[in-house]
């Protein structure tokens, strides 16, 4: 957990410099794109053949290369489509889980790591589940907002860090409440945390008969 936060720290303060200083366009280009490409030779490679994923990979590095000029000078559109992308995903995961008959989110999470749950803590997981896809759609919003209205150095500061701010503030009164709504469930949200990032749920003499 702590090499995943000092990362996503470094990524950060990382891309607001780039975002800030104007003679790092390059830096600014390779973090916007870096993790796309990154993320989909991955997924390539493990869902193909190497003889299929090979070329792939080398045709996308040709290319990169080839427009490198071109996508240095437009970075910051690629840059705001990835971020409205990844909280508008995760939002749209939560909101799906809420129809069709599904599992809220968070309810999945909470009956793994402290299951049974009674009906009261059955509901109080759905109403998270709602809560947590209003966080997420309007940090969205407010990514893309902010990108045609404010400067691109504020659009940073609000991109890498203020929008982890909100989302720590969202996980401490989430927790907050959960102490009142589940006070004999062990764990708590690092046990949450800790599920999320390495998939290992508390041992079966943790959970509550």
């Amino acid at each position: 957990m702590a090499i995943v936060v000092a990362l996503i720290g470094g990524y950060a303060a990382l891309s607001h410099y780039s975002n800030s200083a104007p003679d790092a366009r390059g830096l600014a280009t390779g973090l916007s794109i870096g993790p796309l490409v990154l993320v989909g030779g991955v997924l390539l490679w493990r869902w193909s053949h190497p003889a299929l994923a090979v070329p792939l990979l080398a045709i996308t590095g040709v290319l990169l290369f080839h427009f490198w000029p071109l996508l240095t000078r437009y970075y910051e559109w690629s840059d705001v489509v990835q971020q409205c992308a990844a909280y508008g995903l995760v939002a749209l995961s939560f909101a799906r889980s809420l129809f069709g008959g599904r599992v809220p989110l968070c309810t999945q999470m909470t009956d793994q790591l402290h299951g049974p749950l009674t009906p009261a803590e059955t509901a109080y997981t759905r109403r998270a589940t709602v809560a947590w896809t209003i966080v997420y759609a309007l940090l969205a919003a407010a990514i893309l907002i902010l990108f045609f209205i404010a400067p691109l150095h504020i659009w940073s500061l609000f991109v890498n860090f203020l929008s982890f701010g909100i989302i720590a503030l969202m996980f401490g009164a989430d927790h907050a409440i959960r102490r009142r709504v589940l006070p004999h469930r062990p764990g708590g949200i690092l046990a949450a945390l800790r599920q999320s990032i390495t998939g290992s749920a508390l041992p079966q003499t943790n959970r509550r008969t």
